[in-house]
């Protein structure tokens, strides 16, 4: 009798003619994306909590500098905050919570956070949450358990959130491709920004970000009061989530108006957000005036337009007109309101005019660009926002996207250096340019080349790009090897800051040009029925 031929692995027939083509590196990708987008996003959520262990074992914001430390401490003394003293007085200046020392000036979901963390570090170490003797707390258990509690919230919200945008976001694709969904599902899940900040830095923006994920995912999946409920919990999180108010807004909008009945459609979302504010806002709406306290704490105007030397408008062309000077804070706030504003109005009209699933997700990017370029008080932490939308569009700009993410990172490159975190940098950056030039990535490139406007077809642009770069390989070497002349002590910090901030304008012009070339192929849409 002729032999069996042994049976084949459930991989081989996939592995075999890749390897072929382009080596080990492309069977160990097609192995990884063979049983599926969950399989893979698995394998993929492991390797990136590992990565995050990894960061997490670097130094933190203010680690060993009193008497305020810094953002390790703030999020620590929040938990203290709250699991000593009564829910009306976590806000309220008093004895026991003087709001000159990290008093809380998020959200009161930012605050139930802190207790069920507290609450948590108060079972394994209680000494970390004592009132009043805890501060400055920095033992080993302390920081572990601290550590853990950002890792547990990426798992529990972040992760989930992205889990359930790739798999609604590639259901509405024509076609994706497994090395296509691998390779998002990566980009995704190692946003260099986002670890370094919350793993390294330390804050949790994994739980708002998540959140907008989340609602991100709902509006694909046409779950419109689910968006509504998770969008408003982002925002009782951390009001950064404003940064998309405009692109939910407009988006949400605009489909409404295309109902059969638009006002019961409008109402019946506005009593979801109202719902779930009253709901998270409940200890506070009891009275003006603890509504009002809580409010002031999320608008610190006294601190000026910006701090530091963060790559948007206002602080780089501080260089040429001294804002603070020449302006009140009164007039500073109509000002900085109304160019967010015009600048979030181009991609906000061709939402409602044109609704569509891909024009809110550049609604996203450009809205959230136009906060950080424009609006008031912006840290060089809220690069998160417009570049996690950026990652939710990476298959559609990938060659944008690459230069979006080494200017993102650029930009908080002396905030990781005083934080010490400059070989997490360093790492992180080469392990994005892996990931980046991974297999899957020949393939988007091929698929989106050829279909999409691009400024590289603009004569002097790639030059233009081909010297940023270069400078700013320079600065990096100067920043860690030079001292800045005394006369000018931040010279470094503020050639980076315009440095980054012209290639971020740059992007914006781009990506808004892109959302409004969207309206010729989703025209069709107009001639539509109206749904019921």
């Amino acid at each position: 009798m002729p032999k069996k031929k042994p049976a084949k692995h459930p991989g081989e027939d996939i592995a075999a003619p890749l390897s072929k083509q382009t080596g080990a590196s492309m069977d160990t990708w097609s192995w990884l994306v063979h049983n599926g987008t969950t399989s893979t996003f698995v394998c993929i959520s492991l390797f990136a909590l590992l990565i995050r262990s990894a960061v997490s074992m670097f130094p933190y914001s203010g680690a060993g500098t009193p008497p305020k430390f810094g953002d390790f401490e703030a999020q620590r003394h929040w938990m203290e905050i709250t699991t000593n003293l009564p829910t009306i007085d976590w806000y309220r200046n008093g004895t026991y919570n003087d709001l000159s020392y990290w008093g809380l000036d998020y959200p009161p979901l930012t605050a139930y956070q802190s207790y069920i963390h507290g609450v948590f570090l108060r079972i394994f170490n209680p000494e970390s949450t004592a009132l009043l003797s805890s501060h400055g707390h920095e033992s080993y258990l302390g920081k572990l358990l601290m550590r853990w509690t950002v890792l547990s919230s990426d798992v529990l919200i972040f992760f989930p959130a992205a889990l359930f945008f790739v798999l609604v976001y590639h259901k509405t694709r024509a076609k994706s491709a497994k090395r296509e969904v691998a390779w998002h599902i990566a980009i995704i899940l190692l946003n260099p920004c986002l670890i370094l900040i919350d793993h390294g830095h330390f804050q949790y923006n994994c739980i708002s970000l998540g959140l907008t994920v989340g609602a991100i995912a709902a509006v694909l999946y046409e779950s419109e009061v689910l968006t509504c409920v998770l969008f408003s919990l982002a925002l009782s999180h951390k009001q950064m989530s404003a940064y998309f108010a405009p692109a939910f807004f407009s988006h949400l909008l605009g489909k409404c108006l295309r109902r059969k009945s638009p006002i019961l459609a409008v109402l019946k979302l506005g009593i979801a957000v109202i719902l779930t504010f009253v709901i998270v806002w409940w200890p506070y709406l009891r009275s003006l005036d603890d509504f009002l306290m809580v409010l002031s704490r999320l608008a610190p105007f006294e601190r000026g337009i910006y701090e530091d030397y963060v790559a948007n408008f206002w602080c780089t062309t501080s260089i040429l007109i001294k804002w603070k000077k020449l302006f009140t804070t009164q007039s500073l706030k109509s000002l900085s309101l109304a160019a967010t504003v015009l600048a979030s109005l181009p991609s906000m009209v061709q939402q409602i005019l044109s609704p569509s699933n891909e024009g809110f997700l550049y609604g996203l990017l450009n809205s959230s660009m136009a906060f950080y370029l424009f609006s008031f008080q912006v840290h060089e932490k809220s690069i998160l926002m417009p570049f996690l939308s950026a990652t939710l569009l990476a298959l559609k700009i990938p060659d944008h996207f690459n230069h979006l993410t080494y200017y993102a990172l650029f930009s908080m490159f002396p905030l990781l250096c005083r934080d010490k975190l400059l070989l997490p940098y360093l790492a992180l950056s080469s392990l994005f340019v892996v990931i980046y030039h991974s297999p899957g990535h020949h393939h988007v490139i091929q698929k989106t080349k050829a279909s999409l406007f691009s400024f590289t077809n603009i004569p002097g642009y790639v030059f233009l790009l081909k010297t940023h770069f270069f400078i700013s390989l320079v600065l990096h070497v100067l920043y860690l090897t030079i001292q800045p002349p005394q006369k000018y002590p931040f010279l470094f910090e503020a050639l980076i800051m315009i440095l980054c901030f012209s290639y971020f304008v740059m992007f914006a012009l781009h990506t808004n040009y892109t959302q409004w070339t969207l309206s010729s192929h989703f025209g069709s849409a107009d001639k539509e029925k109206k749904q019921i």
